[in-house]
């Protein structure tokens, strides 16, 4: 089938920055990047890019349909475009962002699409990535995930790269096996992975916060094995390539878990919209600061909609607002 000029121009895309990718020289230690980040940026802001469709500007939406008859590939140029105005308003002020997979992925193809090229976007705009995945998986089947968003795959002979994330949320529950692969990828690319541990949501504790024998809970169980998986992969910074997922609406197990895993990078969803604050944060950084990256996703990308200063016309400017003040909130507690 001969290309349209849109997949034309989407594969020649594809292959300049693959290009670039090729010339790249080998990448340093992932937490040493995050961590070189964070000091340049002064922040430790992480944006989550958890674009609802519903929710996205009118005009977007409008200009995705009138130039596309096809409502999902509509829906994927809704979202890009949304995406790349909001990086585009924070790539100064935010060492990472975090497109959580699931809001692409419902819409099929292009919508895995619209998820690929935000990573690209970012990279171009020198802002690390979180792919929130939660992929978990032993054998062979972890390991092409692993090359998947971290690694390269082998086509036709030639190793490249797929969608390139340089860190992604795995879920740990199969053990080794489904951790290792991912480790190996990360280990060999300069990239990281965010193991949970114990995460935002309200019921995280059916599972997680359940007492074993030893009176240890789960998710305490859990920080031992992450701070065992990532003490073979130091970087100078201090901190390993394996993080961990823990949640800013739990601090008081935030801080004993700081305790377990004092050289594991936490990535903090919970801030915000889910009712975590700058105070209940705390705790899981280290007495220097250091150590974690505090997640916001609605309370950033979708500030306008709360906003008496800004309308949606101003969606981006909202957003870089928002992180603004959400780091002086932050700063103020440290």
């Amino acid at each position: 089938m001969e290309e349209t000029p849109q997949q034309k121009a989407q594969r020649q895309e594809r292959e300049i920055r693959q290009g670039r990718k090729e010339k790249m020289q080998k990448p340093f230690h992932f937490a040493d990047r995050l961590n070189a980040a964070i000091q340049k940026k002064k922040s430790a802001v992480c944006v989550g890019l958890d674009p609802r469709l519903e929710q996205i500007p009118t005009f977007i939406k409008k200009r995705a349909q009138a130039e596309h008859k096809n409502a999902l590939t509509a829906a994927a140029e809704a979202i890009l475009e949304f995406n790349k105005g909001i990086i585009d308003a924070v790539a100064d002020l935010v060492p990472v962002v975090k497109p959580q997979i699931a809001f692409y992925e419902q819409y099929g193809h292009e919508g895995m699409r619209a998820f690929e090229e935000t990573l690209w976007y970012a990279r171009d705009k020198r802002v690390l990535t979180i792919a929130d995945i939660k992929r978990s998986d032993i054998g062979s089947t972890a390991e092409a995930y692993a090359k998947a968003f971290l690694g390269k795959v082998d086509l036709f002979g030639k190793q490249a790269f797929s969608f390139d994330a340089d860190a992604v949320t795995i879920a740990p529950y199969l053990g080794w096996d489904g951790i290792k692969p991912f480790i190996v990828e990360a280990k060999k690319h300069g990239k990281g992975l965010f193991v949970l541990v114990k995460t935002s949501n309200v019921s995280s504790g059916d599972v997680q916060d359940l007492v074993m024998k030893d009176d240890k809970a789960v998710y305490e169980i859990m920080a031992h094995y992450v701070d065992s998986w990532g003490s073979d992969e130091m970087g100078d910074s201090g901190y390993s390539l394996v993080g961990a997922v823990v949640g800013a609406t739990y601090p008081v197990q935030a801080k004993k878990l700081r305790s377990l895993m004092p050289q594991n990078i936490f990535l903090v969803p919970g801030y915000g919209a889910q009712g975590g604050t700058a105070q209940d944060v705390k705790p899981c950084f280290n007495e220097d600061g250091t150590g974690a990256v505090v997640n916001s996703s609605r309370g950033i990308i979708f500030a306008w909609e709360n906003s008496d200063q800004f309308t949606e016309k101003d969606y981006a400017d909202a957003a870089r607002d928002a992180v603004i003040k959400m780091q002086k909130e932050l700063d103020a507690v440290m």
